[in-house]
């Protein structure tokens, strides 16, 4: 199939995929709902209004930014490829437009999602909790990293999921450990960014992080179409 077609279809997977998450809003509902409850939960107790924060400050902020985004991820994007199986349009996607179009297509909206995602997360974080971030560009690479990592994992975990029971509960526990290495060193990476950590010192943390995100997708690619097809 020639190249122009196939990013065609890529296309058309991806805003089939937005016309109906725009419609339905599913995965942007749950997961604004769950970023908007753990910040505003979290500022009761580290924001202005709550108790005087510990000297490792920064190491709570980052992990709880990180479980937000992490959870509400989870709660959003477990359906990616369940609605086809629900709509009975896998068969259609699979008969007419090529695996790793339809791999592409998934990815990019999840890309957009989780990007909003963290755009949200972000703001009410330094809104409720008077976050100051020192080291800004380094934050918003680490964030670019994580998500598209995050992006990865849980489109091909989705596709396993897709035609499972208690495929909710399933997801979950299989991106778990997968992302967990991703988690570690993105928490790590956002508390030098939010303390002022130097570009030297979170070197090695990027490189693991960009190490980590471009074997998953290698893997991803590699795996998606026999998943897909089977």
């Amino acid at each position: 199939m020639a190249k122009p077609v196939f990013w065609q279809a890529a296309w058309a997977v991806a805003y089939k995929d937005l016309q109906i998450e725009l419609r339905t809003r599913y995965a942007l509902n749950a997961m604004a709902l769950f970023a908007v409850t753990t910040a505003v939960m979290v500022s009761f107790r580290l924001g202005p209004l709550g108790l005087s924060r510990d000297p490792r400050s920064a190491a709570t902020l980052a992990v709880l930014l990180w479980i937000a985004i992490f959870f509400a991820a989870m709660n959003g994007l477990s359906r990616t490829f369940v609605r086809e199986e629900e709509a009975h349009t896998a068969t259609l996607l699979r008969l007419n437009v090529p695996a790793l179009a339809v791999y592409l297509g998934k990815l990019g909206v999840n890309l957009l999602i989780l990007a909003l995602l963290e755009t949200l997360v972000t703001l009410l974080f330094i809104g409720l909790l008077n976050v100051t971030i020192a080291n800004v560009g380094l934050f918003l690479v680490t964030l670019s990293l994580g998500g598209l990592a995050l992006a990865g994992a849980t489109t091909i975990l989705a596709t396993l999921v897709a035609k499972a029971d208690g495929k909710g509960s399933l997801f979950t526990i299989l991106a778990f450990p997968l992302v967990l290495p991703l988690l570690i060193i993105a928490v790590e990476t956002t508390e030098l960014a939010l303390s002022g950590g130097t570009w030297a010192a979170a070197g090695s943390g990027l490189q693991l992080l960009a190490a980590y995100t471009i074997a998953e997708h290698v893997a991803a690619l590699w795996l998606f179409e026999r998943v897909w097809e089977a």
